[in-house]
Formats: structure tokens, sequence, C-alpha cells
């Protein structure tokens, strides 16, 4: 006589059930299709909450993400060492009419501190950079207000990109300020359209500037709408003919030399910034210094208040979706009476009238997920295509939106599910 394994047997056994388990939840699936089929438009209503929920976090997902891929590929570009001396750091810019004591206290940044900081051994380059906004204008053509630069050719080891045409600014032309420009290849195309622009003397601001060179822009780097790069000017330009905010767009680019550290670099400006302006041991610091990691830390601490106050407005929508979710199943239960205490006659175990219910709710509420997903990825990229950034899907978002509208179908499934696994079967047969 052969014996079985003990283990074996347990084995088989698992086996069967798992069976009898997916066999069950393929027949409530199939039920479940079934009822949602016979009434489209009262399940496409119920689910409505549920579309929306889940189409806002999906939306807001993918902007914030498209954003933040920007900002770290502009920090890429810029380098990861690269840092800025600023005279006072806020996360919210200071309101330059009206400046606090402990930012008056502090001097404005000076070409001569940029010269001191360049002259470092430690460091590659440094430059008095300023900012601000103007129109350009040619032969009647004008754009909205741009991102004026006041700076110098080092422009784009700090922004990417690369000069197209012409050159950038001489010697003689950054140390006088010179009348001359150099305009982003987008802006030259608007307003100078087939015209050459070289040479050419447009109004930047109402000042006249003569075009000496053409600027192509990194194609990953991040600009705001409204506040994109129009054109960079010697920083002496930008500093004796226009008024500009000497608190908030005034910095220093700092790039360390290869092979030395941040913090090293960071170190032997504050020593050199601290001796130049004769400050004591005991004196704090009259400058700031900020680094990539701390631009981009900024930037999450806002998108991330942002996106969780997203999620709570989405909340309300998922949990309305759910509640009616809840008062559909009770009244799918009541009008389903007969057929319920049917099934019982037949044999079906209040387990099995349970699985059908919470199925039949799981695929109403995932279906909901589902559109709202497409809705949602759908508007977050049509939104970062008219935000110029390059958007990815979030992966994990994703499948947790999907997860989480199925779980709103089971938890909101329960209470109706429950109420007709308990139904006499007798009582069921005689409901009219």
């Amino acid at each position: 006589m052969q014996l079985t394994r003990p283990g074996a047997t347990k084995r088989g056994t698992s086996i069967v059930r798992l069976a009898n388990i997916f066999d069950h939840l393929v027949e409530a699936g199939e039920i479940a299709f079934d009822s949602l089929r016979t009434s489209t438009l009262r399940s496409a209503l119920t689910i409505l909450g549920v579309v929306i929920g889940v189409a806002t976090v999906m939306t807001m997902a993918a902007i914030v993400q498209g954003i933040r891929d920007e900002i770290v590929h502009t920090i890429e570009i810029a380098g990861p060492t690269t840092f800025y001396v600023i005279r006072y750091f806020s996360q919210t810019p200071v309101n330059p009419e009206n400046l606090p004591k402990e930012v008056r206290s502090r001097p404005t940044l000076e070409l001569a501190d940029a010269e001191r900081i360049a002259a470092l051994p430690e460091i590659a380059y440094a430059s008095l950079w300023g900012q601000t906004s103007a129109r350009v204008e040619y032969g009647g053509e004008r754009t909205q207000r741009m991102g004026l630069y006041g700076a110098d050719a080092g422009f784009p080891l700090v922004y990417g990109g690369e000069l197209t045409r012409g050159r950038w600014f001489t010697h003689a032309e950054e140390a006088s300020g010179g009348a001359v420009a150099v305009l982003e290849d987008d802006v030259a195309r608007r307003v100078f359209g087939r015209i050459d622009p070289l040479d050419k003397t447009v109004h930047i601001g109402g000042r006249p500037a003569r075009i000496v060179g053409i600027y192509q822009k990194a194609s990953n780097i991040f600009s705001a709408p409204g506040t994109e790069t129009g054109a960079i000017v010697p920083f002496l330009m930008l500093d004796h003919q226009f008024k500009f905010d000497r608190t908030n767009t005034l910095w220093i680019p700092v790039r360390p030399r290869a092979g030395v550290a941040v913090a090293d670099a960071q170190a032997a400006v504050t020593v050199a910034l601290r001796e130049k302006r004769h400050l004591r041991p005991a004196d704090p610091n009259t400058f700031d210094l900020m680094t990539q990691d701390a631009i981009l830390g900024i930037f999450n601490k806002f998108t991330s208040a942002f996106f969780w106050i997203m999620i709570a407005l989405a909340s309300v929508a998922l949990l309305v979706g759910g509640i009616g979710v809840m008062a559909m199943m009770m009244v799918s239960v009541t009008a389903r009476t007969r057929e319920i205490g049917v099934r019982k006659a037949l044999g079906a175990t209040r387990l099995d009238i349970l699985m059908q219910f919470l199925v039949e709710a799981s695929v109403l509420t995932g279906a909901g997920g589902l559109v709202g997903l497409l809705l949602g990825l759908g508007a977050g990229r049509l939104l970062t295509i008219l935000l110029n950034v390059t958007a990815s899907a979030p992966l994990a978002l994703t499948v947790t939106a999907i997860l989480v509208s199925i779980g709103i179908g089971v938890v909101f499934g329960l209470v109706p599910a429950i109420r007709a696994s308990r139904l006499d079967p007798v009582e069921a047969l005689r409901y009219e």
C-alpha cells in the first residue's frame, strides 16, 4: 500500500482552495459586469466622485513631477557644485520698498565682491549678475515683458545653452557697460522674422542696444511662463540704465575649480567676503550662500504643500464617490433581493453572496479609477505641454490610484455586501 506524504496532501489542499477562490472571483466578476451593463448611466453617475478625485491627483502629480524634473535638469546643467552668493536668503522675496532691519544692515553686493571671489585659488568662475524684466522692440514688433539678465560671457556656464550666431561681449564692453545685447533665439525669430538680427539696434525696455549674438537656451532649462529669457546684456549696462531689485535679483554665481569640494569652496568664499567687509569673529555674516540642493529643497517644500492640498481635495471627492457607491449598492441589494434568494436556494453560500457584491463594488470604483487615471494623465500632459516642461507618468502613483479606487469599493461596498449575504433565502424568494 502506497502512503501519501502529509506535506503533499497539504499542498494539494491549498492548491484546490486557491483554485476555488479564483473560480468564485471569476464568477463574481462576470455577475458584477452583467449588473453594471444593465445600469450604465446610474453606474457612471455613481463613480463620478471617484473619477474626479483620481483625475485631480494624477493631473497635479504629472505637473509637479514635470516641473521638478525640469528643475533637476537645470541644476544638472549648472553643475551640482555651483552655488550662489546673495544678500539675504528668504524662501519668499522680501519687499524692496520696506526691507526688514536684518536686511538693511547688510550691504548690497558689488562688483568688487565678485572680483575678490573670482581671484580665489579654489574658484573657477564668479561674476556679479542681476535680473529685471523688459520688452524687446524692433520695427513695430514688440514682445511681452521677459527676463533681462545683466551678466557676462560666462552665462552659458551656469544656465547651459550655446551661442548659435555672433559673439559674446568683449572685455571692453563688459567694463564700460556697452549698449550691446545677446538675444534669445526664439525672441530673435519673433521680433525679426527672416531679417538677420546681428548688428541691428533694438530697444530693450526703451533703451537701445546693438545685437551682437544669438543665444540658444538649453532644451531642458526651466523657466516659468512670463519669465523666460529675452536678452542678456553686460551687467554694467543693466546697472547703469535699468532700475532693478538689488536684494532679490542681484547675485554672484560661483563655480569651484575641478576637484575642489563645494564645502571647501564655500568656506574660502566666506572667509574672503568676511575679510573684505572687515567683519570681526563674533560678527554674523552679512551675506548668504545658497546651494543647488537648497534651491531644490525650497521647490520641494512648496510643491509638497501644494500637492498635499490637492490630495485633501481629492480625498473629499473620493469620499463622496464612496458614499455614492454605498448608496447604489444598498439600492442594488434591495432591487435584487429575489435574485439573491434564488442563488441561495441553488446552493450559494453567504461567502459567495458577499464576494459577489464586494467584487461588484470594486469593479465599479476600479472602472472609475481607470477613467480618472486616463483623464488625469491626459490633462496633466496637456498642461505640461502648455507650461513647456517634459513630464513622465508617475508609475508608482498610477498603481496607487487604481488600488485606492478598488479599495474604496471594498470599504464602502462592505456594508451592502454583508446585508446581502445575511438575507434569509425564504424571505428573499417571497420578496416582490
